[in-house]
């Protein structure tokens, strides 16, 4: 009874259209947000933040952007993770030419670098779609892999072939390297993802995002009524890849604090697009969904065996992990084909009627 819209009149054009329009919206996320970054860094463990809640807030991120290229824009990538690690090796190049330079200022020039490769691996989408275009992306993912592996340059000629987090402070507090705090990364990513995950939301909800629909589902009809494909879809490729690169910096930099290549092979786009898909298309909610899905479910299917006092062989537990992972995948993509967005949309639907039965 108490999730209702009656007596919250509109009078402005921008109160109807706001993103949060009922009051209770507004309250609830200022509650999550609250929460977030004023009690969560400061009663949670190392463990939780470094093994659970950071990995969701950056792969988040990652989600968006391919969510705004796939699920609004309609254009398949299976580049991913190769623009995450544009992402991290510009962050890293960026740090140790110019070590003056701050950090955040550091991940934002990370992703319009990988705006811009983006947006070179995004020009076969002008003659070809869906499977097709979803091959040519891969193959990007495989170029900027085979490239960072073969340029000692991209790693200062390490003999190593990784790339490590340098320690960086933002106003005195130590954000990245190794003597940055599990908390302080934390508040970092939080506050990144929060931020972008709002601009995403305004940019489908605006002018940008009808045309990425528009082209998404027919493109020749867009074109017909004055949309050009070109621009469109190009401007899709480089902010999704803006998102990625962010997330891939931020993977390395605030996460992983060092890494090579193979921590962006095909294996993270692939999770990427499961969690857009478990998510929901076309869905900036769904994006945090579906990583925390792909995030926590592993983790709970480790910990079940112990829990219930049960001592499998390593190997015997990580197959049964996996066959029980992909099978809640298949699962749910059956009893929702459109996400765990959907199922939240659904439920306050239910909610904004109850208990009337219609």
């Amino acid at each position: 009874m108490l999730y209702r819209e009656v007596g919250q009149y509109k009078t402005t054009y921008e109160a109807d259209h706001a993103i949060f329009p009922l009051l209770q919206d507004r309250i609830g996320i200022a509650v999550i947000l609250v929460i977030a970054f004023l009690i969560v860094p400061f009663v949670s463990s190392d463990f939780v933040l470094n093994s659970m809640l950071i990995p969701i807030l950056i792969f988040s991120l990652a989600a968006i952007g391919l969510n705004l290229l796939t699920g609004y824009a309609g254009q398949l990538s299976l580049g991913t993770g190769g623009f995450m690690a544009v992402g991290a090796y510009a962050a890293f190049k960026l740090t140790m030419a110019f070590p003056q330079l701050d950090i955040i200022v550091v991940f934002l020039l990370a992703g319009l670098i990988a705006a811009v490769v983006g947006l070179f691996f995004g020009l076969p989408s002008l003659r070809i779609k869906g499977f097709y275009l979803a091959v040519a992306t891969l193959a990007a993912q495989f170029f900027l892999l085979w490239l960072f592996n073969k340029v000692g340059w991209f790693v200062d000629y390490a003999s190593s072939g990784t790339i490590t987090a340098p320690p960086r402070t933002v106003l005195g507090v130590m954000v990245t390297g190794p003597e940055a705090t599990a908390p302080v990364r934390y508040v970092t990513a939080l506050a990144l993802v929060a931020l972008f995950a709002l601009v995403a939301k305004n940019l489908v909800r605006g002018r940008v995002g009808r045309r990425w629909m528009a082209i998404r589902d027919r493109d020749i009809a867009a074109e017909i009524i004055g949309i050009r494909p070109l621009q469109t879809k190009l401007l899709a490729f480089a902010i999704s890849s803006f998102y990625c690169g962010l997330a891939g910096a931020e993977y390395v930099f605030l996460y992983l604090g060092s890494a090579e290549t193979l921590a962006f092979d095909i294996n993270v786009s692939f999770l990427v697009l499961f969690m857009v898909i478990i998510g929901g298309l076309g869905s900036i909610l769904g994006s945090f969904l579906g990583a925390a899905f792909i995030v926590l479910v592993p983790i709970f299917l480790a910990n079940v065996p112990h829990l219930v006092g049960l001592a499998l062989p390593v190997a015997l537990q990580k197959q049964i992990e996996l066959m029980v992972f992909g099978g809640l995948i298949i699962f749910f993509l059956i009893v929702e084909p459109q996400g765990l967005a959907r199922l939240w949309q659904v439920a306050k639907e239910k909610l904004r009627l109850w208990p009337f039965p219609y």
